[in-house]
């Protein structure tokens, strides 16, 4: 098992220690976490605790990690753009409607599915049975870059760059609405929607999250926009821009049920992806193309609701 201690600081006490430790092991789910204090393996100041335990200051939190179960997760020959390879990482640029990783009720056809053939199983264990080698997420009807690690070492290395927010990472989308801003800047926390707990929203208490806007482009009725995330929440470029009365064309969670651009999700794209290698330290970026069904859009928008 691995062993690893942590103390409460004054800003991080009054919060579940399922929570609080989800928080600081960033590459592993809360699930996971959950699973290991019922296991017994969670001690605070040297007593078992459960969950839903309230941490406070200067509470000292030991955990001890269970050595990672063999691969059960079915590797399967689905084709997938590789963008960047070595020992240590792979960079993929995934397609609209790939889910990452597997989960209850879909076991295949996933990014991690066709990463287990591809790698033949070399991928890192730390973030559990289902998760292997990924570091970072984007949602199934997202596109774009992601970058998985191959081994423990990559991951933790790539894990603390992410929970610094120091990893480069831009995005491109198409918001419903004129946005007047040529530039402009959301900082507003980010958490469950108390009315509805499969989405996310902007509430008092949530986790701190800002997000960079530039406009590329207005159309009628339609905005190309740019963002850059500082930090990385659950939906955060979705919460962010939707609160704006601006909700990302063909998203059916925060916008519109319905397009008449025939849309299977959000037109969001992960463009450019960029940190320091975990093996070699030095900074690389990757770059990736829209996709198809992007550029499509845009053309459509260009012929027909130019201003």
């Amino acid at each position: 098992m691995e062993f690893r201690n942590f103390c409460v600081m004054e800003d991080e006490e009054g919060v579940r220690l399922d929570v609080f430790l989800s928080e600081q092991l960033e590459d592993m789910s809360r699930s996971y976490v959950q699973k290991i204090i019922k296991q017994g393996l969670v001690k605070v100041g040297e007593k078992v605790e459960k969950a839903k335990y309230i941490v406070r200051e200067n509470d000292i939190v030991e955990i001890n990690i269970p050595e990672p179960k063999c691969l059960e997760v079915k590797a399967q020959d689905i084709e997938i753009e590789i963008v960047h390879e070595d020992d240590d990482i792979i960079v993929v640029n995934k397609p609209q409607g790939m889910v990452v990783h597997p989960a209850p009720g879909n076991y295949e056809g996933t990014l991690v599915n066709a990463l287990m053939y591809h790698c033949r199983g070399n991928l890192s264990s730390i973030n559990g049975i289902i998760r292997p080698g990924i570091v970072h997420r984007i949602d199934k009807d997202t596109s774009g870059l992601l970058v998985i690690a191959k081994n423990n070492n990559a991951h933790s290395g790539l894990a603390q760059q992410f929970k610094e927010h120091s990893i480069e990472r831009t995005y491109e989308m198409v918001c419903v609405g004129n946005v007047k801003q040529d530039e402009f800047v959301v900082d507003l926390p980010i958490g469950r929607n108390p009315s509805n707990r499969l989405k996310m929203a902007v509430v008092k208490g949530g986790k701190s999250a800002v997000t960079h806007f530039k406009v590329i482009k207005r159309f009628d009725g339609y905005t190309h926009i740019r963002a850059n995330l500082e930090t990385g929440r659950t939906h955060q470029i979705r919460v962010h821009i939707s609160n704006r009365n601006t909700p990302l064309l063909g998203d059916p969670v925060y916008g519109a049920k319905k397009s008449k651009f025939k849309l299977e999700g959000q037109l969001l794209h992960a463009k450019t992806l960029g940190f320091v290698h975990p093996g070699s330290g030095e900074y690389i970026q990757f770059d990736s193309c829209l996709p198809e069904h992007f550029e499509n859009i845009i053309k459509i928008l260009e012929s027909n609701y130019s201003l």
